[in-house]
């Protein structure tokens, strides 16, 4: 992998602004109309749920590393940035985005597993040969220009937990807020360093009320209003952050005391950085976004709204 995430092609050519995005994606439906109105589809927050299930299903069956499978998300945003979904049948680009991360995130499955596997698991949506997967990592590689290196949040995680002192639940927890974030637009959007420090505070804030138990929005709002006011030059009140616990106190105070030290040490380090808070800032409320929109999701509808076209253009057959 290139070291350098600064002078690599995913900063240089796969990093957008939310206007450049949004621009490019309504260039494609404009170019092909008259299928995108007689085929609507959800909102492209619940594709991407969607296909970010689908493709977790083929990854554990074939026990593949949480990283291939992370590359193969951004595979195929990247593809769906050039061509238009309903020219295509995304099990079968989905099935190829894996096969082809997996060769470059060094963990290769011989190419008939995955055509066992997509035949196992969509047997009258998907037409899967040989040939038809070799096929279409063509078609992904030459619509990526051939730029397949990706630089992950994983590595940062890696690196700064033991800077922050983060335990095994907060690993844990930023983790699945990294996993979360490829269901939305932030990989094509922000740096991965920006996704993994924002991670990491949202674990340290959350850490008492884990995302699985209740509604985080509020929590996640004082995260970023918390940002805010390090970007305005406010780190924390004076006095308070020391980190050291009342001799007797209760235990939960205890837990509480040394989680606020943790969020301050963070706000140190962000005061005294030269990290992007705005584009921290700005991750929080697309989380917060999705979190909501996840609550709305349809899975039946949205299985439904994709399989219809790939059945009536016969993307099934070829």
């Amino acid at each position: 992998m290139a070291a350098n995430y600064w002078e690599s092609t995913q900063r240089r050519f796969w990093q957008f602004s939310k206007d450049e995005l949004a621009r490019m994606r309504d260039e494609l439906e404009k170019s092909d109309q008259a299928l995108v109105q007689m085929f609507p589809l959800p909102r492209r927050a619940h594709l991407n749920i969607f296909f970010n299930q689908q493709i977790s299903r083929i990854g554990k069956r074939l026990n593949i590393k949480q990283q291939a499978v992370a590359t193969a998300q951004v595979y195929i945003k990247r593809f769906y940035c050039k061509v238009e979904i309903r020219r295509t049948n995304p099990y079968l680009v989905l099935t190829t985005a894996l096969y082809l991360a997996c060769k470059m995130e060094e963990c290769p499955q011989h190419i008939r597993m995955f055509v066992t596997e997509a035949r196992s698991l969509w047997p009258d949506l998907v037409h899967t040969e040989v040939p038809r997967i070799g096929e279409c990592e063509f078609f992904l590689i030459s619509e990526m220009n051939s730029q397949l290196i990706i630089h992950q949040p994983y590595r940062t995680l890696a690196t700064l937990q033991s800077d922050f002192f983060l335990n095994q639940d907060e690993i844990n927890l930023s983790m699945s807020i990294i996993n979360d974030h490829y269901m939305t637009d932030l990989p094509l959007l922000y740096a991965p360093h920006i996704i993994a420090l924002n991670a990491i505070l949202l674990s340290i804030v959350l850490r008492p009320n884990p995302i699985p138990g209740g509604s985080p929005a509020s929590t996640m709002a004082a995260a970023s209003a918390a940002l805010t006011q390090i970007q305005q030059g406010r780190p924390g009140g004076p006095g308070g952050g020391s980190g050291q616990t009342t001799p007797g106190a209760p235990e939960k105070d205890k837990h509480q005391d040394v989680r606020m030290s943790k969020v301050q040490r963070f706000a140190t380090f962000l005061a005294e950085s030269t990290v992007d808070i705005e584009a921290m800032i700005d991750c929080t409320q697309e989380l917060i976004s999705f979190y909501d929109c996840h609550e709305q999701y349809n899975d039946k509808s949205t299985r439904e709204s994709v399989n219809r076209f790939i059945k009536a253009r016969g993307l099934d057959k070829h």
